[in-house]
């Protein structure tokens, strides 16, 4: 019976890591710490992909949002700081954060070459909090986890919303670029706000182009913003079966909902 109840514990374990829930939000901020934890409590993420994530800000509370919510939900983290917000207070950062349950085998950052000139802060505009004064750019979070039997490639990324389609898609295509540094049968996972204001968007046809699987959708785009149609996305490549993609409508703790989708080793 001991030896019956080891091998289940190990097929258990073995079975956790083969398949997991993926969560991708734009958490606009991260101040509704509370409604954002029992969010991703309830939807039993293992792999949370989050944009917009503060750290030190008025406006989240003086809060590392990020840790925060790992301490919350016992997950593993890793923050990537994307802008020095100005109007904010002293050293007040605005990033992207990766939350995860399986243990991290690399981690790394991807900053843009390219990017928007709206940000930075400028003689004639005052460093107020309305005005989003910023220093800093644009960037990716690329993160190596052990799933199944290899290794599964995440890239959670905030391609520029201040700025015109080529730019993102200049921006996409460095995404795209370093992917070649990883074996065509890696399983990756590509998410976030990717800022597609318009659809059909040149940035879903450059990820189909590339392999790429809408994760959520289905060849029909839900609205995943208050204000806008389908910002963000899961997408999918390589030796990974999906189902249950879904953007939550009902969650009001930020001006996106969040998208989850459950990914399986093939």
């Amino acid at each position: 019976m001991r030896h019956f109840l080891l091998l289940a514990a190990i097929l258990t374990a073995r079975a956790a890591a083969e398949s997991l829930t993926v969560l991708n939000w734009n958490i606009d901020s991260g101040a509704r710490l509370e409604r954002i934890a029992e969010t991703i409590e309830r939807e039993k993420a293992g792999l949370c992909l989050l944009q917009e994530v503060d750290w030190n800000t008025r406006r989240a509370g003086r809060r590392n949002v990020a840790e925060a919510l790992a301490q919350r939900l016992h997950m593993s983290y890793v923050f990537g700081r994307e802008f020095q917000e100005l109007g904010q207070g002293k050293e007040a950062v605005q990033g992207q954060a990766i939350l995860s349950r399986l243990p991290f085998k690399a981690t790394r950052e991807l900053r843009f070459k390219n990017q928007s000139t709206f940000w930075g802060e400028k003689s004639y505009l005052p460093n107020w909090s309305l005005m989003q004064r910023r220093a800093g750019g644009r960037m990716a979070q690329v993160v190596e986890l052990a799933f199944g039997s290899g290794t599964l490639v995440v890239y959670n990324t905030h391609l520029e919303s201040r700025g015109d389609v080529p730019l993102r898609l200049r921006q996409l295509d460095e995404i795209l670029a370093d992917m070649k540094r990883y074996p065509e049968d890696t399983a990756i996972v590509l998410a976030g706000d990717l800022n597609t204001k318009t659809l059909p968007s040149p940035l879903i046809e450059r990820l189909e182009e590339n392999g790429f699987r809408d994760a959520i959708n289905r060849g029909h785009p839900t609205r995943t913003n208050m204000w806008w149609v389908s910002l963000d996305w899961i997408f999918v490549r390589g030796p990974l079966d999906f189902d249950g993609g879904k953007v939550n409508h009902r969650v009001m703790a930020s001006d996106h909902y969040p998208l989850t989708v459950r990914i399986t080793a093939k």
